[in-house]
């Protein structure tokens, strides 16, 4: 599956970059919105790991961005924050995300809750 992993934060990316793709899944990275927008153009992921507390223009702004557009309205957006309080799941649902987990990311859940939120069941293990 391809999944575009949209992260600030060097360390929460690597992490769930190495996770992901150990899972066999092809994953790209993106380290700010418009970055996104730009591999999102170029890549067309089937999912979007997608912090919502990024600089300048935040998660919740690319995910309304991404489902009122046509060619990208049935991306799978995963929202993922630190910040509870500040971007509730209600919120994020309400943006168009399709799913939402907390950080810190549990690394042996990453990729079951991946494949939920894509209407999948995970690999045996």
């Amino acid at each position: 599956m391809k999944i575009l992993v949209v992260e600030d934060e060097p360390i929460c990316m690597k992490l769930a970059h190495v996770v992901l793709s150990s899972d066999g899944h092809e994953v790209t990275r993106a380290e700010a919105v418009l970055n996104a927008m730009d591999e999102i153009a170029r890549s067309m992921p089937e999912v979007i790991l997608l912090d919502l507390a990024m600089p300048y223009i935040d998660g919740l702004a690319l995910a309304r961005k991404l489902k009122g557009d046509p060619e990208t309205k049935h991306t799978v957006i995963i929202a993922v924050t630190a910040y509870p309080e500040r971007y509730t799941r209600t919120e994020a649902l309400a943006a168009g995300c399709d799913a939402y987990i907390l950080k810190p990311i549990d690394t042996r859940k990453l990729t079951e809750q991946v494949m939920e939120a894509r209407g999948m069941q995970s690999p045996e293990v």
